[in-house]
């Protein structure tokens, strides 16, 4: 059995020693063609990260540039990868070239500028963090039978041969439009989703990133869950369906309906681009 083997490190913030245990025994179990390089750096803890902005880039470069590495898994989300993006772009190495990289939420923000710099592929998907969920078992593991075995059946239903997808968070891409992170989506299908959002600043995301992409030959939207919506003082009066279909109409851009991602244990993957082999 060939072993693959998957570098974790923490682009955002930090995993705890006791989750990475708990990675460990799960991958064993079901995957045990997997070995799990946990980078120290992942249990680091500087205020909000999980370590300063060089020790996180340091760490992303060696794994990413290490020829024994086959994949890196960004354990978590929370924010701090767009801090150190630019610094890790210019030191890829051409061995990075072959890895898979995965994520998603705040990791959007290196997948979408490796997915831009055509380094390696990517896919938004499960990551360690999400043992932490009820029924996150399930999740870590569908996020190992991509990485490892590439099975189909752990993708975004909606997703077919010989179409460009992408997919992000919501916050998250409305915080790159305009800056050098963002990928050109033209022809592509973009999935969205969202947590812990009001529906106001919803609305105001989806102005962001529909105005930007406006005319530039997206294939499309679908949306994602939205989940843990606050209540605001008063009630926004549309929900996420209505939002985006509102701003899609606006700006002439396919709304596709829905997509099987989100901030919870059911999250599927979704490659960037069109299906690898």
């Amino acid at each position: 059995m060939e072993q693959v083997r998957i570098g974790i490190c923490a682009p955002s913030t930090p995993l705890y020693p006791e989750e990475a245990d708990q990675l460990i025994a799960l991958a064993s179990e079901s995957h045990p063609e997997a070995q799990l390089v946990f980078h120290d750096q992942c249990f680091a803890i500087e205020g909000h990260f999980a370590g300063n902005d060089e020790l996180r880039a340091s760490a992303f470069v060696a794994l990413a540039n290490d020829p024994t590495i086959d994949a890196v898994w960004f354990a978590r989300g929370g924010y701090g990868a767009a801090r150190i993006a630019d610094a890790v772009m210019e030191r890829m190495e051409p061995v990075s070239h072959v890895k898979h990289f995965m994520g998603y939420s705040d990791g959007g923000n290196l997948l979408g500028a490796l997915y831009k710099a055509r380094i390696g592929t990517q896919a938004h998907g499960p990551m360690p963090v999400d043992i932490r969920r009820e029924g996150g078992d399930a999740a870590v593991r569908r996020g190992l039978d991509w990485l490892v075995r590439r099975d189909h059946a752990a993708l975004e239903p909606h997703i077919e041969p010989g179409r460009k997808y992408a997919a992000f968070n919501l916050m998250t891409l409305a915080m790159m439009v305009g800056t050098p992170l963002l990928p050109d989506l033209e022809g592509h299908v973009l999935m969205i989703e969202e947590i812990a959002e009001y529906l106001y600043a919803f609305d105001r995301a989806m102005f962001n990133v529909t105005t930007h992409l406006a005319g530039q030959g997206l294939a499309g939207i679908r949306l994602g869950r939205v989940s843990e919506v606050p209540e605001n003082n008063r009630p926004f009066g549309e929900d996420a369906d209505q939002i985006i279909r509102h701003w899609c109409k606006r700006y002439d851009i396919p709304y596709l309906g829905t997509a099987d991602i989100g901030h919870d244990a059911e999250n599927k993957v979704v490659p960037f681009g069109t299906i690898p082999d």
